[in-house]
Protein backbone atom coordinates (compact mmCIF):
# COMPACT_ATOMS: atom_id res chain seq x y z
CA UNK A 1 0.00 0.00 0.00
CA UNK A 2 1.52 3.67 -0.65
CA UNK A 3 2.01 5.64 1.97
CA UNK A 4 -0.42 8.78 1.59
CA UNK A 5 1.43 11.60 2.77
CA UNK A 6 0.38 14.62 1.43
CA UNK A 7 4.25 16.38 0.21
CA UNK A 8 4.31 20.27 1.54
CA UNK A 9 6.20 22.35 -0.78
CA UNK A 10 8.08 25.19 1.99
CA UNK A 11 8.64 27.83 -0.07
CA UNK A 12 10.39 30.63 1.01
CA UNK A 13 13.36 31.18 3.78
CA UNK A 14 13.67 30.27 6.72
CA UNK A 15 14.41 32.76 9.98
CA UNK A 16 18.53 31.29 10.00
CA UNK A 17 18.63 32.16 6.24
CA UNK A 18 17.00 35.95 6.81
CA UNK A 19 18.93 36.51 9.52
CA UNK A 20 22.28 35.21 8.02
CA UNK A 21 21.59 37.81 5.09
CA UNK A 22 20.86 40.66 7.50
CA UNK A 23 24.12 39.87 9.15
CA UNK A 24 25.97 40.27 6.36
CA UNK A 25 24.04 43.63 5.06
CA UNK A 26 24.95 45.30 8.48
CA UNK A 27 28.54 44.13 7.97
CA UNK A 28 28.18 46.46 4.73
CA UNK A 29 26.63 48.83 6.01
CA UNK A 30 29.15 49.25 8.93
CA UNK A 31 32.28 48.88 6.76
CA UNK A 32 30.59 51.85 4.57
CA UNK A 33 29.74 54.01 7.38
CA UNK A 34 33.76 53.56 8.39
CA UNK A 35 34.91 54.49 5.77
CA UNK A 36 33.54 57.41 3.78
CA UNK A 37 34.75 59.52 6.48
CA UNK A 38 38.14 58.54 6.17
CA UNK A 39 37.45 59.10 1.95
CA UNK A 40 35.97 62.40 2.77
CA UNK A 41 39.11 63.65 4.92
CA UNK A 42 41.52 62.54 2.72
CA UNK A 43 39.53 64.33 -0.41
CA UNK A 44 40.04 67.66 2.16
CA UNK A 45 43.81 67.01 2.53
CA UNK A 46 44.70 65.94 -1.35
CA UNK A 47 42.27 69.83 -1.78
CA UNK A 48 45.11 71.85 0.28
CA UNK A 49 48.17 70.19 -0.61
CA UNK A 50 47.16 71.27 -3.92
CA UNK A 51 46.05 74.94 -2.98
CA UNK A 52 49.25 75.19 -1.05
CA UNK A 53 51.27 73.94 -4.60
CA UNK A 54 48.95 76.17 -6.42
CA UNK A 55 49.73 79.28 -4.65
CA UNK A 56 53.62 78.80 -3.69
CA UNK A 57 53.51 78.07 -7.67
CA UNK A 58 51.91 81.78 -8.04
CA UNK A 59 54.18 83.26 -6.01
CA UNK A 60 57.11 81.66 -7.91
CA UNK A 61 55.81 82.76 -11.29
CA UNK A 62 54.85 86.14 -9.95
CA UNK A 63 58.98 85.95 -8.60
CA UNK A 64 60.22 84.84 -12.61
CA UNK A 65 58.20 88.30 -13.78
CA UNK A 66 59.46 90.34 -11.31
CA UNK A 67 63.60 89.71 -11.52
CA UNK A 68 63.38 87.35 -8.51
CA UNK A 69 61.79 89.81 -6.34
CA UNK A 70 58.64 88.70 -4.16
CA UNK A 71 55.68 91.28 -3.15
CA UNK A 72 56.64 93.61 0.36
CA UNK A 73 52.86 92.20 1.34
CA UNK A 74 50.10 90.44 0.05
CA UNK A 75 45.89 90.77 0.96
CA UNK A 76 44.31 88.01 -1.10
CA UNK A 77 42.88 89.49 -4.57
CA UNK A 78 44.04 93.19 -4.45
CA UNK A 79 46.80 95.09 -6.23
CA UNK A 80 49.58 93.35 -7.55
CA UNK A 81 49.05 89.61 -5.35
CA UNK A 82 50.45 86.65 -6.51
CA UNK A 83 47.63 84.89 -4.79
CA UNK A 84 44.77 86.30 -7.17
CA UNK A 85 46.09 84.16 -9.86
CA UNK A 86 46.62 80.91 -8.09
CA UNK A 87 43.33 78.47 -8.80
CA UNK A 88 41.92 77.36 -4.95
CA UNK A 89 39.99 74.96 -4.40
CA UNK A 90 39.41 74.11 -0.78
CA UNK A 91 39.83 77.88 -0.16
CA UNK A 92 37.18 80.29 -1.45
CA UNK A 93 37.88 83.61 0.07
CA UNK A 94 41.79 83.43 -0.48
CA UNK A 95 41.79 87.12 1.40
CA UNK A 96 40.60 85.87 4.50
CA UNK A 97 42.46 82.41 4.42
CA UNK A 98 45.60 83.20 2.92
CA UNK A 99 48.04 85.53 4.65
CA UNK A 100 51.69 86.40 3.42
CA UNK A 101 54.15 87.23 5.38
CA UNK A 102 57.79 88.94 3.85
CA UNK A 103 60.34 88.05 6.44
CA UNK A 104 63.64 90.38 6.25
CA UNK A 105 65.58 88.41 9.00
CA UNK A 106 65.90 84.87 9.75
CA UNK A 107 63.47 83.73 12.94
CA UNK A 108 60.43 81.10 13.66
CA UNK A 109 57.08 80.56 12.53
CA UNK A 110 54.47 78.58 14.11
CA UNK A 111 51.97 76.57 12.04
CA UNK A 112 48.67 78.38 12.00
CA UNK A 113 46.89 75.11 12.99
CA UNK A 114 43.16 75.97 11.47
CA UNK A 115 42.28 73.63 8.65
CA UNK A 116 40.99 77.06 6.72
CA UNK A 117 44.23 78.82 6.90
CA UNK A 118 48.02 78.65 4.92
CA UNK A 119 50.80 81.12 6.16
CA UNK A 120 53.06 81.88 3.55
CA UNK A 121 56.58 83.06 5.11
CA UNK A 122 60.02 84.03 3.44
CA UNK A 123 63.11 83.89 4.41
CA UNK A 124 62.24 80.26 6.03
CA UNK A 125 62.73 76.86 5.69
CA UNK A 126 60.63 73.93 7.00
CA UNK A 127 61.39 72.21 10.28
CA UNK A 128 59.13 69.63 12.05
CA UNK A 129 56.07 71.67 10.71
CA UNK A 130 57.32 75.09 11.63
CA UNK A 131 59.66 77.53 9.33
CA UNK A 132 62.80 78.15 10.67
CA UNK A 133 64.98 81.03 9.05
CA UNK A 134 68.31 79.06 10.22
CA UNK A 135 70.36 79.14 7.20
CA UNK A 136 67.64 80.50 4.60
CA UNK A 137 68.31 83.18 2.07
CA UNK A 138 65.51 85.37 1.09
CA UNK A 139 64.45 83.63 -1.74
CA UNK A 140 63.42 80.51 0.78
CA UNK A 141 59.47 80.23 0.95
CA UNK A 142 57.36 78.10 2.84
CA UNK A 143 53.63 77.17 3.26
CA UNK A 144 52.07 76.29 6.40
CA UNK A 145 48.85 74.70 6.50
CA UNK A 146 47.20 72.24 8.68
CA UNK A 147 45.55 68.71 7.28
CA UNK A 148 43.36 66.34 9.24
CA UNK A 149 43.99 62.80 10.47
CA UNK A 150 41.91 60.27 12.25
CA UNK A 151 43.43 61.33 15.63
CA UNK A 152 43.45 65.51 14.72
CA UNK A 153 45.25 67.71 12.87
CA UNK A 154 48.52 67.76 11.76
CA UNK A 155 50.83 70.83 10.80
CA UNK A 156 52.43 70.60 7.75
CA UNK A 157 55.22 73.02 6.34
CA UNK A 158 55.96 72.87 2.02
CA UNK A 159 59.11 74.48 0.74
CA UNK A 160 58.77 76.25 -3.03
Amino acid sequence: MRNKLKKTDNKGFTIIEVMIVLAIAGLILLIVFLAVPALQRNSRNTQRKNDVQALLGSLSEYASNNAGAIPASCSGTSGTCFVKDAKLSSYDNATANVSFTKKTTAGNTTNPNDLDKITIVSFSKCSAGNAVGTNASSRNVVALYTIESSSGKIDQCQET
